[in-house]
């Protein structure tokens, strides 16, 4: 394991057996997990892992979910080519969160957007921030619309 594998947040990272883990499962048998870009730190998504889903993440090394909708598996990226190649799988302390840091070749989003966090909540009593009609291209310093 290399150094930058052993720590997060500047912490050193307690590697454990699932097996060695009680992950809170909630009534349907799912626990919410963060999917995070490994090296920067994006923010991509939030999807839902049962117990059977985060045993085929850890075995084959790519990121599957829990379709709620579907009430199905699903290996995230199959279909369009976008497969998440997971570098790790963290367990936050009460162990009712998971975050995958991964590699995302292409939109996570099922909108087609890098990742699925591509909308702002205006503050109370404004439309948008002062000046701002809203829209902005991924280079800008505020979050886009999604409006493209």
């Amino acid at each position: 394991m290399d150094e930058e594998s052993q720590s997060y947040a500047g912490e050193r990272v307690e590697l454990r057996n699932l097996d060695e883990l009680d992950i809170a499962f909630d009534e349907r048998g799912l626990v919410p997990a963060v999917v995070q870009q490994a090296g920067s730190g994006e923010l991509l998504m939030l999807a839902w892992m049962s117990r059977e889903s985060l045993e085929l993440t850890l075995g084959t090394g790519t990121s599957w979910f829990w379709s709620r909708s579907r009430q199905e598996l699903w290996n995230k990226g199959a279909t369009s080519g976008n497969v998440q190649k997971v570098r790790r799988v963290l367990v936050d302390c009460d162990a009712d969160a998971l975050l995958l840091e991964v590699d995302s070749p292409g939109p996570a989003c099922h909108t087609g957007h890098r990742s699925c966090f591509f909308r702002a909540i205006a503050p109370m009593g404004a439309s948008a921030w002062e000046g701002d009609d809203g829209r902005h291209d991924a280079g800008d310093s505020h979050p886009s619309d999604g409006e493209d």
